[in-house]
């Protein structure tokens, strides 16, 4: 059995990311893991309108913090999604069970984070110079497919 990958955003601050990641997790089969706090509530319409009827397909887990989000899920690799990185994410050999970690949409991950010895490797997904980010749940879905097209689209039809 292979391990789903596993989603992971740390303090997220718009619902509709959240609901829109909720889908692609619930169609790709990967899991969200949530790590507090949030700058919405999680019965916010917006992330109720973003995820439709996926939401309660989509293995969602709320943690209280990111190092309660750690304790559940390592020993895994985790992949830590910054602009800052050199490496980019299409680089890495993914394997199911990985943790791809996303930072708040209004600031990214914090240095703190990313010195985090638990980060296996910090990547980013390149873009256009002068450009600051994509969109969070824009980001991961890129992420989530190139991982799971390396998995062979497990659980696929």
């Amino acid at each position: 059995m292979t391990l789903p990958l596993r989603i992971l955003f740390c303090t997220p601050q718009i619902p509709n990311n959240t609901g829109a990641t909720m889908r692609l997790a619930a169609v790709t089969g990967a899991e969200l893991h949530l790590a507090r706090p949030f700058g919405f509530d999680m019965d916010d319409t917006k992330l109720r309108r973003a995820g439709l009827d996926y939401r309660d397909e989509a293995a969602t887990f709320i943690h209280d913090s990111l190092d309660a989000a750690y304790a559940a899920l390592l020993p895994a690799r985790v992949f830590a999604f910054t602009a800052h990185a050199e490496v980019d994410y299409t680089d890495i050999a993914y394997q199911g069970g990985d943790v791809l970690l996303f930072g708040p949409e209004d600031r990214g991950l914090a240095p703190d984070v990313l010195a985090d010895g638990r980060i296996t490797e910090r990547v980013r997904i390149p873009m256009r110079p002068g450009m600051r980010s994509l969109n969070l749940a824009n980001a991961a879905a890129i992420a989530v497919y190139e991982a799971w097209r390396q998995l062979g689209h497990h659980g696929a039809r």
